[in-house]
Order: structure tokens, then C-alpha cells, then sequence
């Protein structure tokens, strides 16, 4: 009965403030105005939830395994209630316990509860990693045994919660411990249903490793935000099915239930003993560390200072014709659908794409590539700035985008230790220009001139094609570790426009990043992409990031081959762009 009474209570804490009305969206107590409800402390300086930054975590050997009691009992679960800002289950009095994981004593579970964002484009866990923002969390409340709820409110480590990210996937079994969860979701709000199905904790957190987890010290995350949590997110997603996910806004019509991240004002963030911290030896392209190009080589592992380094100058008329560069076979280059992901690794803006979506071959190749992502180099916010890795006669270019492709009969692992194992194409990036030549150069075949106007998409049209779509997600990754699906139509043939993918220049090479693996064979094409100027600067406006490229190695005893004849562009991108710029004439 006292435990149910404190159940009551603290639910009550942790859902009002002084019964003054608050919400996430739609009325005057948003988020932002949670200090002024009466008698908060959501203007504190320990306030959750925060963004965990790998970089500057430390570990403490203290932080070892959790003893957890009747985690797995499969009648603990005892009510659900959409209370009007999440989804809430109640647990059996006195059933679930934990321990241990370096907290101050042993807690009883007292209910667990959702943070989410909507149906499709936001996700909305409140904790994030290197900024980046799971579709989900789940939070395991528990009460420190002995205290009042009056008492655990005024020690610092009254109430202890268990965050776990949750992640969405195509593939998990619909008929899943979530599948049961889910079925008791529901839009009326302070009506409590009995759960009557067996279903335990340890059934919804799977396979997650609960030894490697963080720590620190924080707040509840809605009014009146009492500093008196000690916080533990574990560092593995729990994987549910997106179908399954998606039931809690549309079943209980709250959307965007989650508060954002707040300053950590000093606090340290710890790992647990299980946690394998990022390596220290940190690189970058200028000077502001340690590791910056001209020191690569130094980093433990790396290949930098080998004898196949890229990128490289390419010397156009030095360039050996070679019969066997023929043109290449792209199967699923034109699929709108093949984009998984953006994110922002810290270096450089990254496309990642669906597993064996996309392949390459012919081109010389010799095997079949499966296409991994692109990614991008660049240079500074001035408007003549450039960026790009390769050069052609001395000539650097705006901008550079490289496609990743893997041999689809190597692991990653064995490719990037294989001479061949890793295919690497280099498109130049150049703003789209008002005069019917833009030239760049005047070397024949060779030449980066600017085609005719007529075959250019004019600027408008740039501004709201596929670049633009790209562009557009640029402000979404803004946080380095940050990531953004792709919902949008988006094909990379739409990008790579109008150019001829069947001339080209070939050599042998690394990867332009530590640990620069000697292990691709190099695609670099002869004609650059056109865009408008505005989007290129939205790279280093965004991003935040300037002067992303490594500067051209030595060719050493390298020879760079180019293809016999004026080449043309391969079958399937010819009748899609064929498609695609028709669309802009009708």
C-alpha cells in the first residue's frame, strides 16, 4: 500500500508542476517556459537531458555491471494511462528491483515511460550522442529504497532512471514483446487499462549490452525538473520494427514528446568499464590539432606515408591513353529510394546508402562494386574558394564529391587491405556560370570547359532540383555524429546531372583519410558537375567546417591512365538524364 501511495506521488511529480499546466507544443508553458511554472527547478544548472559527446567522456572503473531483480518476470507489468504527455506503464508494487552500476544504494521500479517525435521526419529521443537524435527513449524510473517520495526529492540521487535509445528497422519481427506493448496505446488520456498479457522488462530492452552504459548526474526531464536523478543511458539501441514505433503518435496522438538537450554546465559525462572510449589520437585538416595532414603518418596504423598516396595532380597531357577504360554499367544509380542516410562525421558530410542497393562494374574495373556512400570535400566560405581534393594541371576546383564502392565479393575488412578492394570515383564540383563558356582550361578532350548554356539546367531550376533537395538536409546535421534519414526522393544520377561518365582519367591510390589504406583504384572523371554557387557555400555555412580536403601527394612511380576517345555516358544514366532534362524543357 506505501508503495503504491509513493507510485501515485511521484507520478504526480513527475507529470505537474504545482498544477500548473505545461506541454511540449501549444500552450504557454513550452519547454523554454518550464523555469517560470511555480515552484520548478527547470532553470537549474543540472538539468536533463544532455548530448553525451564521446570525445569527452571518462571512464570510471567504479561503473560495473547492474544486479537486476525479476527484470525478467513476466506479470511486473500492471497498468498502462496515456497521461496527456506520454505513453506510461505502471509496474507491480515491490516486484522489480535494481542494484549496483556504481549507484548509491537499491532502487525499486516504479514505471516506465516513452519520449518519441512524429510519424516520419523527427525523431525524438531527449538524450543524444555526438548530437545525433534516436527516433525513441525509454525511461525506467525508480525510487531509491527507504525514502519518501518527500525525501527522495531533496537527495541528489533520489530516483535513478534507465535510458535506452531505441532505433527503427525495416527488418525486426512485427510479433514481437513490443507488438503487446504497443497494443495497449490508446488517445484517451487519464484512462488506466489493465495490462492482463505476460510481458517482462528484460523482454522489451532484447539484446541490448547492458554492461556498457553513461552516467551523470541530472534532472527529471518534464516539471517541475527536480535535480535529484542519477542518470544511466545505455550506449546500445534497443531495434524495433518502424511499424511498431510509429503506433505511439498515432495511437495516442501526442507527437514531439520529448525536451530538448540541455547545457551541462560543467558536469562530466562518465563511461562505464565496458565502454570502449574513442582513440585520443584525434586528426584533422588544419592545425588546430595535432594530427593534421603532414602528421597522418604518425597515427597509429596508418598508411600515409606509403608510396600510392592520394589524392594526386593529374598532368592531363601526361595522361596515357588506355583502350580497357570502357564505359561503365551502373545498376540503381537512378533509384530515388537508395539514400538511407546524412550524417555529419566530423570531417566531412556523409551519404550513406542501402545496403547492396547499388552497384558498378565494367569501367576496366575488372569485379563488381557494390556502392557504400558519397561524401564530399570543399574548401572555405569565400566565394572563389577551392576544394577539392585532385587537381588537374595545378587546377583545383570548387568542390569535390567521391563515390565509395566495395567489392561485392570482399568484406570491408579484406577490401581495405586489397590493392583493389575498394573503388573510389571523383567528380569535380563547379558553380553554374552566366556566360556560354566558362572555361577552365583548353586541352581538347581533356578540357573542363563549360558546356553551352542550352545543355546547363539554368539556375532556378538548380536551386530546386536534387541539389537543392541534398542541400536542404545540410541544416539538420549541423551537430558532428548527427544523422538524418533520407525521406525525400533523391537519386545519385540525379546529382551527377548531365555529365560524361565515359571519360575519365585511372590510377591507383589510397583513401584520402586516415588510416589512407593503399587499396583503391581510382575513377576520376574529366567533366565537373554544375550547381548553383548559393549551394555550394552551404556546405561550409552549415557545417561549420572549411578547407576539407588533403592536399595532393607525390605520384612516385605512379603512371595515371585516361580513357582512348571522347567517351560516352553508360545506357542507364544516359535515358534517365535524357528524362531529366527534358523535364525542365516541357
Amino acid at each position: 500500500m506505501y508503495l503504491s501511495f509513493t507510485v501515485l506521488c511521484l507520478s504526480v511529480v513527475i507529470n505537474n508542476a504545482a498544477a500548473s499546466e505545461w506541454c511540449y507544443t501549444g500552450c504557454e508553458h513550452t519547454p523554454s517556459h518550464w523555469k517560470d511554472l511555480d515552484g520548478s527547478h527547470c532553470g537549474g544548472e543540472r538539468q536533463s537531458p544532455v548530448d553525451i559527446v564521446s570525445g569527452h567522456l571518462e571512464r570510471d572503473e567504479k561503473l560495473l555491471n547492474f544486479n537486476f531483480f525479476n527484470f525478467t518476470s513476466k506479470q511486473s507489468f500492471k497498468a498502462f494511462i496515456n497521461n496527456g504527455h506520454t505513453a506510461k506503464f505502471l509496474l507491480e508494487d515491490n516486484e522489480v528491483e535494481l542494484s549496483g552500476g556504481g549507484l548509491d544504494g537499491a532502487y525499486s521500479t516504479l514505471q516506465l515511460h516513452f519520449h518519441w517525435g512524429d510519424t516520419v521526419h523527427h525523431p525524438g529521443s531527449e538524450h543524444t550522442v555526438n548530437g545525433h537524435r534516436y527516433p525513441m527513449e525509454m525511461h525506467i524510473v525508480n525510487l531509491k529504497k527507504g525514502l519518501t517520495v518527500e525525501q527522495a526529492l531533496q537527495d541528489p540521487t533520489g530516483i535513478a532512471v534507465l535510458g535506452f535509445f531505441i532505433d527503427a528497422t525495416e527488418d525486426e519481427n512485427l510479433s514481437s514483446p513490443w507488438s503487446v506493448l504497443t497494443s495497449y496505446l490508446l488517445s484517451d488520456i487519464d484512462t488506466e487499462i489493465n495490462v492482463i498479457h505476460d510481458i517482462s522488462i528484460n523482454d522489451l530492452i532484447g539484446d541490448v549490452d547492458l554492461t556498457k552504459y553513461y552516467r551523470y548526474m541530472g534532472s527529471l526531464t518534464t516539471p517541475s525538473c527536480n535535480e535529484v536523478v542519477a542518470w544511466t543511458v545505455f550506449q546500445e539501441p534497443i531495434i524495433v520494427n518502424r511499424i511498431l514505433l510509429q503506433q505511439f503518435p498515432l495511437k495516442t496522438g501526442l507527437t514531439n514528446v520529448y525536451r530538448p538537450g540541455q547545457e551541462i554546465n560543467g558536469r562530466q559525462v562518465y563511461s562505464s568499464a565496458a565502454v570502449d572510449l574513442p582513440s585520443s589520437h584525434e586528426w584533422c585538416y588544419g592545425e588546430e590539432c595535432e594530427f593534421s595532414p603532414p602528421n597522418w603518418h604518425l597515427l597509429p596504423d596508418s598508411q600515409c606515408g606509403g608510396q600510392r598516396q592520394s589524392p594526386v595532380n593529374i598532368e592531363a597531357q601526361n595522361a596515357t591513353k588506355e583502350a580497357k577504360l570502357d564505359g561503365f554499367t551502373f545498376t540503381k544509380f537512378d533509384d530515388k529510394q537508395v539514400i538511407k542516410y546524412i550524417t555529419n562525421t566530423g570531417h566531412t558530410v556523409k551519404f550513406v546508402l542501402n545496403e547492396g542497393a547499388m552497384e558498378v562494374s565494367g569501367g576496366g574495373l575488372g569485379h563488381i562494386y557494390t556502392t557504400l556512400q558519397f561524401h564530399f570535400h570543399w574548401g572555405s566560405l569565400s566565394p572563389d574558394s577551392k576544394g577539392s581534393e585532385h587537381t588537374i594541371d595545378s587546377k583545383r576546383f570548387p568542390m569535390e564529391v567521391h563515390i565509395v564502392n566495395k567489392r561485392k565479393d570482399l568484406t570491408l575488412e579484406n577490401a581495405v587491405n586489397t590493392t583493389n578492394g575498394l573503388a573510389v570515383m571523383g567528380l569535380f564540383i563547379e558553380a553554374t556560370t552566366t556566360t556560354k563558356s566558362g572555361g577552365s582550361s583548353d586541352h581538347n578532350e581533356d578540357s573542363h570547359d563549360s558546356a553551352d548554356d542550352s545543355t546547363h539546367e539554368s539556375s532556378d531550376n538548380v536551386m530546386t532540383g536534387a541539389w537543392k533537395v541534398l542541400s536542404n538536409y545540410l541544416e539538420q546535421i549541423q551537430s558532428i555524429g548527427s544523422q538524418v534519414e533520407v525521406t525525400e526522393d533523391l537519386s545519385l544520377a540525379e546529382l551527377l546531372g548531365h555529365v560524361n561518365l565515359g571519360s575519365y582519367y585511372r590510377y591507383n591510390g589510397s583513401l584520402t583519410t586516415p588510416s589512407c589504406n593503399e587499396a583503391v583504384v581510382w575513377t576520376v572523371f574529366k567533366e565537373s558537375i554544375k550547381v548553383h554557387p548559393k549551394l555550394l557555400m552551404m556546405f561550409p555555412n552549415q557545417t561549420g567546417f572549411q578547407d576539407v580536403f588533403r592536399p595532393t601527394q607525390d605520384l612516385h612511380s605512379r603512371k595515371i591512365y585516361t580513357t582512348a576517345g571522347v567517351g560516352t555516358l553508360a545506357p542507364i544514366v544516359q535515358s534517365l538524364l535524357l528524362i531529366y532534362f527534358c523535364s525542365f524543357i516541357l
